[in-house]
């Protein structure tokens, strides 16, 4: 009865470290993968720049670097293969006294570009939820 345990105990073990290694990157595929992402973004940032709210805090920015990084944290956060390098939310917007209402404006600019880009509703909002803990690294502001 013991070894029966013991195995038991084992295969547990093995199926323990097999679950840390697996990834699910299903939310990455459902974005096309990185060049999905990349497309994304590639809409995204623009509309980020334009948009009359927030544009302002994007005035000083290297848009083809902002595009890469971005792509990077969505790849890494949707589960897929990437790497994020860029600076973590709470240092990279410490200065930039970010509002809720910026933090929402964001969001929505988000949303037009994954709605352009034709992502399902249901798939956006797993991506939205992933996201919103950074809320509260990058809103700095009342």
């Amino acid at each position: 009865m013991k070894s029966v345990f013991i195995g038991l105990a084992y295969a547990l073990a093995a199926l323990g470290a097999l679950g840390q290694t697996a990834r699910d990157d299903s939310l990455y595929r459902a974005f096309g993968g990185k060049p999905g992402l990349a497309r994304l973004m590639a809409d995204f940032v623009p509309r980020l720049r334009a948009d009359a709210r927030i544009g302002h805090f994007f005035e000083e920015t290297k848009l083809s670097e902002l595009q890469a990084q971005l792509t990077d944290q969505l790849c890494a956060v949707s589960g897929g293969p990437c790497q994020y390098e860029g600076a973590n939310m709470k240092d990279a917007h410490a200065e930039s006294k970010v509002r809720k209402a910026d933090f929402n404006a964001l969001v929505e600019v988000l949303q037009q570009a994954m709605d352009a880009q034709g992502i399902a509703f249901t798939t956006q909002n797993r991506m939205l939820a992933r996201l919103a803990p950074m809320h509260r690294d990058i809103v700095n502001t009342r």
